[in-house]
């Protein structure tokens, strides 16, 4: 690592990487930020993933083999001083990496091709900590891709970023794409579409038992306040609600989407 360290707010490099803080610059560079020792080792595991790497001395100490790694792979990595890295982090207490990381996304019928199983859709989702769990969590359920709907917070935004817990550098993510092309694509890909909300009039235990959630399935998952919108459902094959056996209300749209996933990745893998 070169031993001259950043001190300077203002040094041309830091307020590239500053900049990505915003969705507009992060489009623009097609660039994202991305915190802390995981989300490194993540990004240093995909072809030209890392793009930069800024590091204050304690953490590049700390984690002396992720510097090493990144040297290696002839990515610039940067001392900072920890006013610096404060400056840079989103976090309340940064962890001393930051990284600069080329975008991930692929076009919808790159995601569809190969016969997926199980999609992900997330509709309207405007909350970034409820994105990045979502996409934690089908990562966890072995979902074949994410779909980020036109109208759906950016996966690159940081709370998701951090949310995913390092599950956006592990399977296909497609963004912006309108349900006027996204819907008939899944179809086409052999896809069954179920919108999850709390309207339907059949419930996950009756799609289970029916042998429903067998098919390969693309899950339409909607806004946390409001669901989804009636036209988003009227396209959809099934309307599924996850049945409330206690007093909850209703539950929150990272833990209906787990749910949902898993219950489809349960059934799938029965009848294999």
């Amino acid at each position: 690592m070169a031993s001259l360290e950043l001190t300077s707010i203002r040094s041309p490099r830091v307020k590239s990487a500053r900049r990505l803080a915003k969705r507009s610059f992060r489009q623009q560079d097609r660039r994202f930020l991305a915190e802390g020792p995981q989300a490194v080792r993540e990004a240093l595991a995909l072809e030209g993933g890392l793009v930069e790497l800024y590091a204050t001395a304690e953490a590049a100490q700390r984690h002396a083999e992720l510097i090493a790694a990144a040297e290696r792979a002839g990515v610039p990595v940067l001392r900072v001083s920890g006013e610096v890295m404060a400056e840079l982090a989103q976090t309340v207490t940064p962890q001393g990496l930051l990284a600069v990381c080329a975008f991930l996304d692929v076009p919808l019928d790159g995601a569809l091709r190969g016969a997926p199983r199980l999609v992900t859709v997330l509709s309207h989702v405007r909350d970034p900590g409820n994105a990045g769990t979502v996409l934690r969590a089908s990562d966890a359920a072995g979902a074949d891709a994410v779909v980020f709907t036109d109208a759906s917070v950016d996966p690159y935004n940081g709370k998701c970023v951090r949310a995913s817990a390092g599950s956006l550098f592990h399977l296909p993510v497609v963004t912006g794409p309108r349900y006027d092309t996204l819907i008939p694509a899944l179809r086409e890909a052999g896809l069954t579409v179920l919108a999850a909300d709390g309207s339907g009039s059949r419930t996950l235990d009756d799609a289970a038992d029916d042998g429903s959630l067998s098919r390969p399935t693309a899950w339409v998952f909607g806004n946390e306040a409001w669901g989804l919108p009636e036209e988003v459902r009227a396209l959809a094959d099934d309307v599924i609600r996850v049945p409330i056996h206690g007093k909850a209300e209703s539950l929150n749209l990272a833990t209906a989407a787990a749910v949902c996933l898993y219950a489809s990745a349960r059934a799938q893998r029965t009848v294999r």
